[in-house]
């Protein structure tokens, strides 16, 4: 399912737990120095409402005096469970990728906001770059560096699964409480 730009509420609101989306817009790169700042009271230098942040340090190389990216995985999104639930509320995201799963913060916020987390695979790097149709701008480059930086992408058609929705439902919940009712049953049968 194509989930194009502008990304409002009511488009978040009517994604489920499973379903495979393709973004199409801007997305906004940030990992663990940008959500520190932010957390702390740092301004955004870009619009982040209604807007996906993307859990991502790309590579990114200037050729012919522009942007150009050659790998733009995800990075482990669990490193932000302590920041990203308030950020989600005081910059009103609507969506989060990254890799892995987040937890119960998250998944608050998730809901009482209308926002939803976005698997992105890991190790097709390069693949997700060649989703990426234009850089937009960077900010922050000279605080953080470039992996730490917010990048400005603008995507086509960029693959993710939605494993937290606004509902409340958590493909990652639900995994760990199916393993470990899994391994207790392993345990007691030893």
């Amino acid at each position: 399912m194509l989930l194009e730009a502008p990304f409002t509420e009511d488009k978040i609101r009517a994604l489920k737990v499973g379903d495979m989306v393709e973004i199409t817009g801007v997305v906004f790169t940030g990992r663990d120095a940008v959500h520190t700042y932010l957390h702390q009271g740092g301004a955004s230098p870009v619009d982040l409402s209604d807007g996906i942040i993307y859990h991502c340090g790309p590579v990114v190389v200037k050729e012919g005096g522009r942007w150009v990216v050659k790998a733009a995985g995800p990075t482990t999104s669990a490193r932000e469970e302590p920041y990203q639930g308030d950020i989600i509320r005081k910059f009103r995201l609507r969506g989060v990728i990254g890799k892995g799963g987040m937890g119960p913060k998250t998944l608050a916020a998730c809901r009482e906001t209308g926002a939803v987390y976005l698997h992105a695979i890991g190790g097709a790097a390069q693949v997700l770059a060649e989703k990426v149709i234009a850089v937009e701008g960077v900010h922050l480059m000279e605080k953080f560096g470039s992996p730490e930086a917010i990048w400005v992408f603008r995507v086509a058609r960029f693959p993710a699964v939605v494993t937290m929705d606004s509902h409340g439902n958590s493909l990652h919940a639900r995994v760990l409480a199916e393993s470990e009712a899994a391994l207790g049953r392993v345990r007691q049968g030893a």
